[in-house]
């Protein structure tokens, strides 16, 4: 508002010495004055104007999935009969995977998994500009060998930007693996068809960053239900799994 005072202040200031000097000055330094005091009449004016609202983007509408579905395949949490199956497609070097992990998915495992309503699956999604996302990927499957999958994953997942170097394996012998295993497990590649498997699968459900969930029924080998996108609040989930949950017919 100040600034606003200045320019008009100033521009009642030029106007009176254009019409005190209009007696002895040129034409060419006339229509100078006159530009002048256009462009600040124009810039007092953009400030005057209403700035637009500014609203946070929104996520996309949960979509309609129908894929394939290896339930075997890789590792999961809770009954294998569960009702209900939410796929969660991570990489461990996003932000937004931590953000997930560190405020919402405690209350998903405490409510929906723990009480046997939701049998949680892990697939990897590594993007192609996280340079150590691979190697982490691949890190926590050989900690599954050891029976530490879950354990090693966390520990990369709230440390998402401290994965270069020799950080994995610090996490790795944190969490007492026997460490001359996992190295030769990772430094094998033995599951690089696993993670290139569920980057596959996760294109086939429209994922295109993370995390990206796909939440639903299997049916004759396939999931069948919604994808939702993105580190969303819990009670976004809690919603769609509690319709999804009260849509299903007792057994």
């Amino acid at each position: 508002m100040n600034r606003i005072r200045q320019a008009v202040g100033l521009l009642a200031m030029l106007s009176a010495c254009a019409a005190a000097l209009a007696q002895s000055i040129t034409e060419r330094q006339a229509d100078e004055i006159l530009k002048e005091l256009r462009a600040i009449r124009q810039a007092v004016e953009r400030q005057q104007a209403p700035s637009p609202q500014l609203q946070a983007p929104q996520p996309p509408a949960d979509t309609t999935v129908s894929i394939p579905f290896a339930a075997a395949g890789g590792h999961s949490l809770g009954r294998q009969d569960a009702p209900l199956v939410m796929v969660e497609y991570s990489d461990y070097q996003c932000p937004f995977c931590r953000n997930y992990h560190v405020g919402t998915f405690d209350e998903i495992k405490k409510n929906y998994i723990d009480s046997g309503r939701v049998r949680y699956v892990n697939r990897d999604f590594p993007l192609a500009f996280h340079e150590n996302a691979r190697r982490a990927a691949m890190a926590a499957r050989c900690a599954g060998e050891q029976g530490r999958f879950w354990d090693l994953r966390h520990a990369m997942i709230v440390n998402a930007n401290q994965l270069g170097g020799q950080n994995i394996e610090k996490y790795a012998s944190d969490i007492k693996l026997e460490m001359s295993g996992f190295r030769a497990c990772l430094d094998s590649g033995r599951y690089t068809k696993d993670v290139d498997r569920d980057l596959e699968e996760g294109g086939q459900a429209g994922v295109s960053g993370t995390p990206s969930f796909v939440v639903g029924r299997l049916i004759n080998g396939r999931l069948e239900g919604v994808r939702m996108v993105g580190a969303m609040p819990y009670q976004n989930f809690a919603s769609t799994l509690d319709e999804m949950l009260r849509r299903i017919p007792p057994r």
